[in-house]
């Protein structure tokens, strides 16, 4: 199987609601690293590496935890890059 990055991008009133930190706990679960981090235009990005299944795995997780705050998501997939080591929250 593929090792992927995925590169997601979430609006809505994604920012101040636990959002960041549902993310950490998501992407621990499923063991991908990467970063999550509020974007100064009030979205949320989020760069996740693994397996391709796992990474839908966690976008879907998301989508269903949080849906209730997000109003659209737009994913990017590339080569993983490999740099990063765990996960993390960014400020």
């Amino acid at each position: 199987m593929a090792i992927k990055r995925a590169e997601v991008i979430f609006w809505g009133r994604v920012q101040g609601v636990g959002f960041r930190f549902t993310a950490e706990d998501v992407a621990r679960d499923n063991n991908v690293n990467g970063y999550v981090r509020n974007v100064p235009d009030g979205t949320v990005e989020l760069v996740i590496e693994g397996e391709e299944s796992t990474l839908q795995k966690v976008i879907d997780s998301l989508n269903d935890l949080m849906g209730q705050v997000i109003e659209k998501y737009h994913v990017n997939w590339f080569p993983a890059t490999g740099q990063f080591q765990r996960f993390e929250i960014k400020i």
